[in-house]
């Protein structure tokens, strides 16, 4: 720092017949920025009253893009300019260094910018959410990326032997790995199910891990790097780490197609009317708006149990979240219709003889 401040005092001194015109040549230098600076914030001003109602150009934080980016122009032409009247190269080193962090911000805000703005008009558009999420996750490691860039490009610029630190954060990265392999697990299923798409938000899945005595299955709210958070029909959210996703199977109701056939399953008593049964079942299904008619509701004989004719309701709904609508219903009504049609539902009966002996 002496060497510079020795440099620039004999520069001034050396040769003071010379001394003014370096001062001149400065002062025109400001004087001039001073005056490009105040006919850019004009012009951009008249700009912005007259556009400022077009789609790109109507968010207000696009013209404070374009102002900083014509400010740091002038900045960075006048300091250019003042460094080559002085002609010290290690001063030029630090400004291009800052000059290379400048950019970076600048870049960064940019596409902090551009990013929400592609979400908005474009990936909101499509059916899928996955594009979202690639969006969402490019806006929190794009800031991160061009800054660590930045300051690489910043150091070599000034003579720093960047490789040390380079090989420190590498090992500091194992060292990381090794005690966060768990947290790094999750991340790369983050990434495999984002890639995969198993699922995506809105669609129902089985949810293996719901407390005791509650729903088992859920809508997918958000897909995180880390974890999924699942809503389940008893409004129970309930975040599970994407590693333990990967290691499952994974039901999903509405990934192909939002219709579901749902069974259920009844037994009447071997001297009950089969056919009316049948009849009967089916008229209930057909109550249903959500149920189909086309492939109608069907009954069929499944097995011959120990006490029971055991039938099967196969029945196809349009709604996959009223499954368990649909098989409440149906339940319910068929208790009532075999009771008034007389036919017997059994159930386990034992008779006792007391036989007694004289």
């Amino acid at each position: 720092m002496n060497n510079i401040f020795n440099q620039l005092y004999l520069k001034i001194f050396s040769e003071p017949g010379d001394f003014i015109y370096p001062i001149i040549y400065i002062f025109a230098i400001f004087l001039s920025a001073f005056i490009a600076w105040w006919i850019f914030n004009f012009i951009i001003g008249k700009v912005e009253k007259k556009y400022h109602e077009k789609p790109f150009l109507k968010n207000k934080y696009i013209f404070i893009l374009i102002k900083k980016a014509g400010h740091y122009s002038i900045l960075i032409v006048a300091g250019m300019g003042t460094i080559q009247l002085l002609n010290m190269p290690f001063v030029e080193k630090i400004f291009f260094a800052f000059l290379i962090i400048l950019l970076s911000s600048v870049a960064s805000s940019i596409i902090n910018y551009l990013i929400p703005y592609f979400k908005r008009n474009f990936t909101s558009k499509t059916e899928t959410m996955v594009d979202d999420i690639v969006v969402d996750l490019s806006k929190k490691f794009s800031g991160v990326i061009i800054c660590s860039l930045g300051i690489v490009l910043a150091l070599d610029v000034l003579g720093l032997n960047i490789m040390p630190f380079v090989a420190g954060a590498g090992i500091i990265g194992i060292a990381i790995g090794f005690a966060a392999k768990d947290t790094l697990s999750n991340l790369i299923a983050g990434i495999l199910l984002i890639i995969d798409r198993p699922f995506e938000i809105g669609d129902r899945i089985e949810v293996w891990c719901a407390p005791a005595n509650s729903a088992t299955w859920g809508d997918v709210m958000k897909i995180g790097l880390r974890a999924t958070q699942i809503k389940t029909t008893d409004n129970i959210f309930i975040i599970i780490p994407n590693n333990e996703i990967m290691k499952r199977d994974i039901i999903n109701y509405t990934s192909v197609t939002k219709e579901i056939r749902v069974r259920i399953q009844v037994g009447i008593a071997y001297e009950a009317d089969t056919k009316k049964a049948k009849d009967t079942i089916a008229g209930i299904c057909l109550e249903l708006d959500w149920v189909m008619r086309e492939p109608a509701p069907k009954v069929v004989v499944k097995s011959f149990g120990d006490s029971a004719v055991n039938l099967e309701t196969r029945v196809w709904i349009s709604e996959p979240r009223r499954r368990i609508d649909t098989i409440s219903y149906v339940t319910d009504r068929i208790k009532d219709e075999f009771q008034k049609e007389g036919i017997e539902i059994p159930y386990p009966k034992r008779e006792i003889y007391i036989k007694k002996e004289c």
